[in-house]
């Protein structure tokens, strides 16, 4: 009832606005790499700014646009796939039946999960286990390059476990 508070604040005067001060930006060479990448995503657009993105990087891209193609191209493919990035949930077959079956002819691949669903929601559904490599859609160019050459750099490779979801 016409009672309150006043609150003064006192800031010194400033002639000239000064720089924020400024990040230091992670060098391209951290993330850069030669390796063979198999990116396996069903939606197009997706698909075609994660290769272009990746090869800016260095990788070397194969793609396929769901798990069976993936399954030809690795079969196919005379050399060596370091790593699968793989959505985790596509029509057929989802991510991780893909990388039991590509792991088991490819035995030494890495692999990458990649979903717009958050890893809580696919855990909870017994699709993803929180030890597996998990990158959140959508994300940075750089944010998936960081991502595979963290997966790659990491020791031993991403093994699914041998429940099946």
């Amino acid at each position: 009832m016409g009672a309150g508070s006043t609150l003064s604040i006192y800031l010194p005067r400033v002639e000239m606005a000064s720089e924020a001060p400024s990040l230091p930006r992670p060098s391209l060479h951290s993330v850069r790499g030669t390796e063979r990448v198999l990116l396996v995503e069903d939606e197009d657009d997706v698909r075609a700014v994660a290769r272009e993105s990746l090869a800016r990087y260095g990788y070397t891209v194969l793609e396929a646009r769901d798990g069976e193609e993936a399954l030809r191209i690795a079969g196919a493919e005379s050399g060596h796939i370091d790593v699968m990035v793989t959505d985790v949930v596509m029509p057929g077959m989802n991510g991780r039946e893909l990388a039991r079956r590509l792991l088991a002819i490819r035995p030494g691949t890495r692999v990458l999960y990649v979903s717009g669903y958050t890893d809580d929601a696919l855990s909870q559904h017994g699709i993803l286990d929180q030890e597996l490599a998990f990158l959140a859609k959508p994300f940075a160019p750089e944010t998936l390059a960081r991502s595979v050459r963290q997966v790659l750099d990491d020791a031993p490779p991403n093994q699914p476990s041998s429940t099946s979801p």
